[in-house]
């Protein structure tokens, strides 16, 4: 059985970092992009940042671009989000996901991911 479950989110003040973490199981994502979403009360979920196969490329949505750093480990089958300068808008639900179509970084679409996270919840207070 296929899971991916993310870890990391917590409350934190206006400015502070969070580094946030996937675990992925049942099978290896070393072929494949993995991906980080994220959705805000009220909105949709939207793509966040993305990282090739190999870890050598990354790609990153303009919402949080300069302020985020995407990374796996695919040794350890993981996927991690560093934040950095935090702010209120960036409360929202944090999902991790994988497209089983896409090896290099580039942004996904939701209708494309096969597999998501439970999701982590990261509140930022102002």
């Amino acid at each position: 059985q296929v899971q991916l479950v993310e870890s990391g989110g917590g409350l934190v003040q206006a400015g502070d970092s969070l580094r946030l973490s996937c675990a992925a199981s049942g099978r290896t994502f070393s072929s494949f992009a993995m991906g980080w979403f994220r959705q805000r009360p009220g909105k949709e979920r939207e793509f966040v940042a993305s990282i090739s196969w190999s870890g050598m490329s990354t790609y990153y949505a303009d919402s949080m671009k300069g302020r985020i750093t995407i990374s796996r480990d695919n040794a350890k089958n993981m996927v991690y989000l560093q934040m950095n300068s935090l702010k209120p808008e960036d409360t929202a639900v944090y999902y991790c996901a994988v497209d089983l179509n896409k090896s290099t970084a580039q942004a996904m679409g939701r209708i494309s991911v096969d597999y998501w996270g439970q999701g982590t919840q990261v509140t930022v207070s102002s």
